[in-house]
């Protein structure tokens, strides 16, 4: 199983930027999906995640109106659209797997992609 990421960058403040994970060796429509963050120097934080029925989506209150996460199962890919960008929003991105088909918690997820970086900075 793989889950390979995609879309990181610099982008200035107020900007956007999308992030893709594109999943390998399972059924990827079974399984919820969640994007899960690391500023620098600070822990992992949930971000958003999305159920593997009818798409049902859930963020932290620091994003909401602002990201967007949504699946392709056709494509077995994961997006999250990021908007009005701040800068407190740098950090590592991580694209990751529930082992079941909504989001249980940071602690099940058991598959993750590599994180690319994304900065707010102008």
């Amino acid at each position: 199983l793989q889950l390979v990421e995609s879309g990181g960058g610099l982008v200035q403040p107020a900007g956007s930027l999308t992030l893709s994970c594109a999943a390998s060796g399972l059924t990827f429509s079974n399984y919820a999906m969640s994007s899960v963050r690391q500023a620098p120097g600070k822990g992992l934080e949930w971000v958003s995640a999305i159920n593997s029925g009818r798409g049902s989506t859930t963020y932290i209150d620091s994003v909401k109106g602002r990201f967007t996460i949504s699946r392709d199962n056709a494509k077995n890919t994961q997006y999250l659209q990021m908007n009005t960008l701040k800068p407190e929003d740098t950090a590592l991105y991580y694209c990751s797997k529930d082992p079941w088909d909504d989001f249980e918690g940071i602690g099940y997820l058991d598959h993750w992609g590599q994180g690319p970086l994304v900065t707010v900075s102008s």
